[in-house]
């Protein structure tokens, strides 16, 4: 499937979806199958790349990938496969796939960790449902990526010493302020330095630093909530052209020296258009104890395991791809879902997605608010 024709902001001026359809076609002749082409790219742009300007537009960090899963591959082209009569589809996500029948004879899905430590990509399918897991195959998922290349290799297939993809899912590696000015305009703010200073006056120093093992349910609001950030809280050291334009954690864009460590972007405040930065890795803007992901937002890839509301069940959790999963407790309330994690995490992004683990099996997840 080619999901992208624009080029605009792409580093290397196409997203190599060319090289790509070569490469399955001659893959296809190899093994004597039908060889199918089809063209995604209006269903990609309203239910990926606009999704992603709109999430960025308010100061959100959406995660592409896990969109391109849940309402492209596993929607759009799985309904258009199922059209020429195939039974499945099958991706080369390294992770697992297994099911089981239930008390009331349903068969239900489950999805595992990938069996190669460093690329487990189940992360990505945290938004599948159980009606597309039905139609799913994950045939390499139990094997690790140099046996993945070397069987390749050995079958002859022109697939083997591809490189892994890199960048957005379909639209490869980008400038992302370049690609974000096609609909998201430039327009400068100021650059706020915070300084550990800020930090010890402040109430949820406590919770982010020192933590708590078991977390008051009268704290989880105040536990999950990130700091908040004015012109008086640090100095002003530059100016930006345009908070949408940058994410919590980042490190390179900025352009201000005058530091020994490197600064990161600790905070972004795009109604008023200003970045709020700190000095060094252990910054205490960094790091944060807890998060809330809103009722509307939360996903159960096992309903039947979906919490009631005054529950509480500790879980592995990952905020992003390839962190090592975090142990935490989640809690569940009326209004949503708070995760509380036994050690501060680093990074925790609005509009990232936190996955939740029970040993290898990957049971929900939710947009982080």
């Amino acid at each position: 499937m080619q999901n992208w024709h624009d080029t605009t902001g792409t580093l290397h001026g196409d997203c190599g979806w060319k090289d790509d359809k070569t490469i399955a076609k001659l893959v296809a002749k190899k093994l004597d199958i039908p060889f199918h082409f089809v063209d995604l790219s209006v269903a990609y742009r309203q239910k990926v790349v606009d999704y992603m300007f709109d999430e960025y537009k308010l100061g959100r960090t959406p995660n592409p990938d896990i969109l391109c899963n849940r309402e492209i591959k596993f929607d759009v082209f799985l309904k258009t496969a199922l059209k020429l009569g195939v039974d499945c589809v099958a991706t080369g996500h390294y992770c697992r796939k297994e099911s089981f029948v239930n008390d009331n004879g349903e068969e239900v899905f489950r999805i595992l960790a990938g069996s190669d430590p460093n690329k487990d990509q189940s992360y990505f399918l945290c938004q599948l449902t159980q009606e597309q897991l039905s139609k799913a195959i994950f045939p390499i998922g139990h094997l690790l990526k140099p046996e993945v290349r070397r069987l390749a290799a050995e079958a002859g297939l022109q697939s083997a010493e591809k490189k892994d993809s890199q960048g957005i899912c379909f639209v490869g590696k980008i400038d992302l302020p370049v690609f974000l000015q096609q609909k998201l305009e430039a327009k400068e703010g100021v650059v706020v330095e915070v300084f550990n200073d800020f930090y010890k006056d402040n109430h949820l120093t406590a919770y982010n630093i020192h933590g708590y093992g078991m977390a008051d349910r009268s704290l989880l609001k105040d536990i999950s909530q990130p700091y908040q950030y004015g012109l008086d809280s640090g100095k002003l050291i530059g100016k930006h052209q345009g908070a949408h334009f940058y994410t919590i954690g980042q490190r390179k864009g900025l352009n201000i020296g005058g530091h020994v460590e490197s600064i990161f972007v600790i905070s972004t405040d795009v109604e008023n258009n200003i970045i709020y930065v700190g000095e060094g890795q252990s910054h205490h803007g960094l790091y944060r104890k807890g998060l809330f992901i809103d009722e509307s937002e939360i996903h159960w890839i096992r309903p039947d395991l979906r919490m009631s509301s005054g529950e509480m069940r500790e879980y592995q959790v990952r905020i992003r791809y390839r962190q090592p999963l975090q142990e935490a407790r989640l809690y569940k309330e009326d209004e949503g879902l708070y995760i509380i994690f036994d050690e501060p995490q680093r990074g925790i992004t609005p509009g990232q997605f936190a996955a939740w683990y029970s040993d290898e099996e990957m049971l929900g997840s939710g947009v982080i608010c």
